[in-house]
């Protein structure tokens, strides 16, 4: 967040970085989600899974660079 730097946020450590970041993620995919109970519009209900599933799938990313298990994060 903005004006709130972590220990992660001061290095330059890469798997720190994510690892703040994918806990950020799901704090607010936790929010969305619990937001989709507290309104009856479907089209909102929609909206909000929907943008949980994408922030689910950056935090997954994430996870598979630091554990290195994509071919892409190999070398």
């Amino acid at each position: 967040m903005p004006g709130i730097a972590t220990q992660s946020e001061q290095t330059s450590d890469p798997i720190g970085r994510t690892r703040n970041m994918s806990k950020r993620l799901t704090e607010l995919i936790d929010c969305l989600r619990a937001d989709i109970g507290r309104v009856e519009d479907p089209q909102f209900k929609a909206m909000f899974e929907t943008a949980a599933e994408v922030l689910s799938g950056i935090v997954t990313a994430f996870r598979h660079y630091e554990e290195k298990s994509e071919r892409a994060w190999k070398r």
